[in-house]
């Protein structure tokens, strides 16, 4: 992997991880209903599971392996942004914060949509 690849990998771990940590915070703010725990449990463990996948993808042994943790990592970034849709649109938990975060995580489903696309070229 040249340098500046693996700057990117860093970088984007952190960032991932970030993300997660993030959502994780900002569901300790939501309400104590059980439409909000159901939501928020399942935008925690999409979002973490975008960060492992990634870390688990950037050790990867093949080009195949990669390609599967890779794509895991575009379903979960997916549905953590579907999740935080929810969150906002059924109006769960609203503020400039989730905008924030939902902003992030598009941002992050667009890079690893990218990179499955060009390890599948």
């Amino acid at each position: 992997m040249s340098f500046e690849k693996n700057l990117f990998a860093e970088a984007f771990k952190e960032r991932t991880k970030k993300n997660a940590v993030e959502i994780i915070k900002l569901y300790r703010s939501f309400p104590k209903t059980d439409e909000a725990r159901i939501a928020g449990k399942q935008l925690i463990r999409s979002a973490t599971s975008v960060a492992a996948n990634y870390r688990a993808a950037c050790r990867a042994r093949s080009k195949a392996e990669f390609h599967a943790k890779i794509s895991t990592c575009v379903e979960e970034a997916d549905e953590t942004v579907f999740w935080l849709e929810i969150t906002e649109e059924s109006e769960i938990y609203k503020s400039d914060r989730l905008k924030k975060i939902k902003t992030d995580a598009g941002e992050i489903l667009k890079i690893v949509s990218a990179a499955r696309k060009t390890v599948s070229s």
